[in-house]
């Protein structure tokens, strides 16, 4: 897949920016805090309409606005040449695809894949189960319609659960409701969860092999919150636990509260790994979902390296860049331009929400 222009109005900073794409590596290049990361946001909201930064969608509009717009036209393997157009306002969103509304977004998950690299990923190894379980949840939806589907109805049923032991009148009657459309959705989130996991495990270890040229292995864990994981366990443990969910009011067991962690060399990367190992294991696992995305949708996803270069020692940034898909559309940022050896560029000046094309692509710094 290429993206081949990409408008904003009203996007975060952007009051209008409208940017055309050329060739396959783009970089946008200005200080900190300009609107770099934004535009990159915009770009990766293709693919699930969610963003990487925030699950507040109010703050992806301009302040003083009320409705934030992102327009592109994209060069697709199954589908051509593609126009898409999401309209953000009063909490709602609307997917446009050709002129045709979407209604529904399962109809549009899997189709336009776009994988991010972030300088914040490094949270991903040292942050909390929170953050780890989101990614999960976007990586996992945005390729699955049954996973978006039970994630959907689980967190729907766990949030009236918790309403009602907030209130601290909850009827056994009422909460066993509830449960009976938990149990089954978290039976299906479990097993896609250990499976999808799996594979990103595997694809892992080769990509972490590649950066750190074989030097150690790497993987991943799944530590579910529940491991007995079938609907008739957890629904004896919910009941079970009604008691205690009622003294704490909120549910204390479930897939809300599963957790995965990295190790290195057979140890938890969070407490033993150094700072490259750490850096090294979130580009392999986002190298690892770049390689399931295109293995579950046909499509090769537009790469988003939001600063993330200029922080790797040479030899493990001349390794991530031989472990990339040469295929793969490239959008970076930075606050420098790349080193020569990473060939020519498409290059976009930043400053205050405003994008400017240079007039020629630019070699990239000598």
């Amino acid at each position: 897949m290429r993206l081949r222009s990409l408008t904003l109005r009203h996007f975060r900073n952007a009051g209008f920016a409208a940017l055309e794409f050329s060739g396959r590596q783009h970089f946008l290049i200005g200080a900190n805090g300009q609107g770099k990361t934004n535009l990159l946001e915009a770009a990766g909201y293709l693919t699930a309409l969610r963003s990487f930064r925030t699950a507040e969608q109010k703050l992806l509009v301009t302040h003083t606005q009320h409705t934030a717009a992102i327009s592109c036209l994209v060069e697709h393997e199954r589908h051509g040449e593609t126009h898409l157009t999401i309209k953000l306002h009063h909490g709602e969103k609307e997917l446009w695809c050709d002129k045709a509304r979407v209604t529904r977004l399962a109809d549009h998950l899997g189709k336009f894949p776009t994988v991010v690299f972030s300088s914040q990923d490094l949270q991903l190894v040292r942050g909390s189960p929170a953050g780890r379980r989101r990614w999960l949840d976007l990586t996992l939806a945005a390729m699955d319609a049954n996973y978006f589907r039970a994630l959907q109805t689980y967190s729907r049923a766990l949030a009236e659960r918790n309403a009602l032991l907030k209130t601290g009148r909850a009827a056994d009657a009422q909460l066993a409701a509830f449960e009976q459309i938990l149990a089954p959705a978290a039976e299906e989130l479990i097993a896609l969860r250990e499976a999808g996991l799996r594979v990103l495990a595997k694809s892992l270890k080769t990509a972490y092999a590649q950066l750190c040229d074989d030097a150690e292995p790497a993987g991943l864990v799944y530590e579910p919150n529940f491991a007995e994981a079938s609907a008739e366990s957890l629904l004896a443990r919910l009941e079970s636990g009604r008691a205690r969910d009622a003294q704490f009011r909120t549910t204390l067991v479930g897939p809300h509260r599963d957790d995965f962690h990295f190790n290195v060399c057979h140890t938890a990367a969070r407490d033993f790994g150094s700072e490259g190992q750490q850096r090294s294991l979130v580009l392999a696992l986002r190298l690892a979902q770049a390689a399931w995305f295109q293995e579950k949708s046909g499509v090769r996803p537009v790469l988003l390296c939001d600063d993330v270069l200029g922080e790797l020692d040479p030899a493990r940034r001349r390794r991530f860049w031989s472990a990339i898909d040469h295929e793969s559309q490239v959008i970076a940022t930075g606050t420098s331009l790349p080193d020569a050896e990473l060939g020519a560029w498409q290059v976009f000046d930043v400053a205050d929400g405003v994008f400017t094309v240079r007039a020629e692509e630019a070699e990239a710094a000598t």
